[in-house]
């Protein structure tokens, strides 16, 4: 059975978080995206729930957990900070087994294994860019900055009132398949939920944006403007990842180009990359099968 708890956090802010299994069992810890919330992951909730500790907080900025004002207050540091908390407060051992993380959850999760190699064994991403490719394609690969673009929008300060217009339209459009539709996954009934969660605030969600230097060069700019990704570099120790790590991707995304997979080697000791053929962005809705039977698998390994 799937529950909600509220967990204040050494950091001082509050995730609300769906759980199964007993307190104390091997921690699995589960990362939403954006434009998401915990409750995506439920039905892996509930099959774990058995013989793991699952946890699934609303992250920073999202529903009823913390939604800071500030830009600076979703620096990657501090939501890094929130997960090593949260595992210190689920984990006697102060360890997850394994960190599953989508989409900005994934980016997290990067950083989190990155600095904290320590408290997970084991890392599953699905549809995240490691920092390391992602910025290198965002200042060489025109396909990945073009697919990007999106990013402007969402770091505008009335991002957050216009993708509530006419009840959410323009924030459901960004789960459309590429024909314009919106995927059998999202019924009636589902739609609503997303609905119910975007209108507990979407700032702090838009602050993820606001907050990132990874992001493409916009089309008006040079590379010589301040803060412009072409100008930035980032510290090769913040790069290495030190647990396996299984990557599942959907290869028919299309914000993220198949090419942030190259040369993963360089920062990944044990690594697997699993592609999901016809498969979107939106890996846990198409192809959940394939999410738990990946899991399932990597934690006997």
């Amino acid at each position: 059975m799937v529950t909600t708890c509220m967990h204040t956090l050494a950091t001082g802010i509050t995730l609300e978080c769906r759980t199964s299994g007993q307190p104390g069992k091997p921690l699995l810890l589960f990362l939403h995206g954006f434009p998401e919330g915990a409750f995506i992951w439920d039905e892996l909730l509930e099959h774990f729930g058995a013989h793991y500790r699952c946890v699934a907080p609303n992250l920073r900025g999202y529903g009823r957990s913390s939604q800071p004002n500030a830009i600076s207050d979703y620096r990657a540091k501090y939501l890094v900070d929130d997960l090593a908390a949260l595992i210190a407060l689920e984990s006697p051992e102060k360890q997850a087994a394994c960190v599953i993380a989508h989409d900005w959850g994934g980016a997290l999760a990067w950083g989190f294994a990155n600095r904290f190699p320590k408290q997970l064994q084991r890392l599953l991403i699905l549809n995240a860019p490691h920092p390391g490719s992602f910025l290198r394609e965002l200042q060489k690969n025109p396909a990945q900055q073009a697919a990007s673009q999106y990013m402007h929008f969402l770091r505008r300060p009335d991002a957050p009132a216009l993708l509530a217009e006419n009840h959410w339209q323009r924030l459901l459009a960004f789960f459309q398949n590429p024909d314009g539709n919106l995927p059998a996954w999202l019924t009636p009934a589902r739609q609503q939920q997303y609905r119910d969660h975007w209108n507990l605030g979407m700032h702090g969600a838009c602050m993820y944006y606001a907050a990132s230097p990874l992001v493409p060069p916009h089309p008006n700019s040079s590379a010589d403007d301040l803060h412009d990704v072409r100008g930035l570099n980032l510290p090769d120790e913040m790069l290495h990842i030190r647990v396996p790590v299984h990557i599942l991707w959907g290869d028919s995304d299309i914000a993220l180009q198949p090419t942030l997979l190259m040369g993963l080697e360089q920062w990944i000791a044990q690594l697997k990359v699993e592609h999901l053929k016809g498969t979107g962005h939106w890996v846990v809705h198409e192809q959940p099968e394939a999410v738990l039977r990946a899991l399932t698998a990597f934690l006997k390994q």
